[in-house]
């Protein structure tokens, strides 16, 4: 499937470790991603501590997920009229000082659900406004040859935090959830410095006021160009369809009769599989047939969770698993590199957010879709549905969008 597509090493000289920006700036993102994914296993398992209801476990997804939504326009508009570097620096600054107050008052003993919930809520604005900031600013960091590189290597750093953080969160909440949030708030200092020396070269910003056409600006710039709304619609069917890892708890109790310590693996195989992509990705450029390349992925993605869904065997399960997510990273990688270089810098920040906007709200319902029809026709059927609809949507999106399909470089 992946023969597609000539990798090769880039033409332009240099690598991305001759770039202090984009290196200021991965360090950074990296710091942030790993003290954010401690601080999610702590939250959890201290609101379950203090409360005992499953119910407030879910009460954190929602207090994150409702910022994430109803900011998304109004942060990218922000991310197109301010500074990016200090919209990034000051989300980070306003998540520091939630995750250290969560650590003082875990240390003082007065902590109680409702002000965890209300400082996760802040976390989670912060956040809503330094994703399209931060996203923006990948572009200015290094050529545009070697974006797609810069991207895959971003995204390296992200599944390192999301495979490694909850671990080394859960070793160190044997002393206790304060000293997860000061390990947390210490690697958030790091990326606050970071982002703080860091320098590159924008634009003047074009200040616009905040009006409905100026906030939806991304929503039109995306429906006039084909191959933009190509490639993000594609992502989101294919995530809102491919939700079976929301039934891995099933597929581990029930089919593959395995414990708690094969779900881990399972719930760890797809990171894996991306982490290992991303960093192949980081190191070779995509130079012909990208567009291809792309449904290629899809299709394979959708393969990876037919093969899943009928496995009875862990290795072949965790095999499918892996497969899932290193075909899920070419995607990204594609995706993103392709937004962003075909759109203006002056767009980016409302662009990202509404990309932003789908693939975040197709995973939420993705879940929401899979675990529905788990409970209709049975978890097998389901994933099995799930896997046939995404190859469905990949032969529907070649004919409805065929300037992606012949579409030869990122770049246009």
């Amino acid at each position: 499937m992946m023969g597609t597509a000539t990798f090769a090493r880039p033409v332009v000289p240099g690598s991305l470790l001759q770039h202090p920006a984009f290196v200021a700036f991965w360090l950074a993102e990296g710091a942030s991603g790993f003290g954010f994914q401690m601080l999610s296993v702590a939250v959890g398992w201290q609101i379950y501590a203090v409360t005992g209801r499953a119910f407030d476990l879910g009460l954190i997804g929602l207090v994150q997920f409702v910022p994430s939504v109803l900011l998304a326009l109004p942060s990218g508009h922000a991310a197109d009229q301010f500074e990016r570097r200090r919209i990034v620096l000051y989300g980070q600054i306003g998540e520091l000082c939630a995750i250290t107050l969560l650590a003082a008052l875990t240390f003082l003993h007065g902590i109680h659900e409702g002000g965890i919930l209300v400082l996760v809520m802040a976390i989670g604005i912060a956040r809503a406004f330094e994703f399209p900031a931060g996203q923006s600013m990948l572009p200015a960091l290094v050529p545009p040859a070697l974006l797609p590189r810069a991207m895959a290597a971003n995204a390296s750093a992200g599944q390192a935090a999301t495979i490694i953080g909850p671990a080394l969160g859960g070793f160190l909440y044997v002393a206790g959830p304060g000293v997860v949030y000061a390990a947390a708030a210490l690697l958030y200092l790091t990326s606050v410095v970071l982002m703080g020396r860091l320098r590159h070269a924008q634009a003047p910003a074009r200040r616009e006021p905040a009006t409905m056409k100026t906030v939806l600006a991304g929503v039109h710039f995306i429906r006039q160009r084909p191959d933009v709304l190509g490639v993000i619609s594609l992502d989101l069917f294919a995530v809102l369809l491919g939700g079976a890892t929301a039934l891995l708890p099933i597929f581990a109790k029930d089919i593959l009769h395995t414990g708690p310590w094969g779900l881990g693996l399972l719930r760890a195989a797809p990171a894996a599989g991306a982490l290992l992509m991303s960093l192949w990705l980081a190191r070779h450029t995509m130079k012909r047939r990208v567009g291809m390349t792309m449904y290629a992925a899809v299709a394979a993605f959708g393969l990876a969770t037919l093969v899943f869904a009928l496995s009875k065997t862990l290795w072949l399960s965790l095999a499918a698993l892996f497969a899932l997510g290193a075909f899920d990273m070419v995607s990204v990688v594609i995706r993103g590199s392709l937004v962003q270089l075909e759109t203006p810098d002056d767009m980016r920040g409302r662009v990202s957010a509404v990309n932003a906007v789908f693939i975040d709200t197709s995973s939420q319902l993705g879940e929401f879709e899979s675990g529905i029809l788990a409970a209709w026709v049975g978890a097998v059927h389901a994933a099995v549905l799930g896997g046939l609809g995404t190859l469905l949507v990949v032969g529907l999106w070649m004919l409805m969008f065929p300037t992606l399909r012949r579409r030869q470089e990122l770049g246009g």
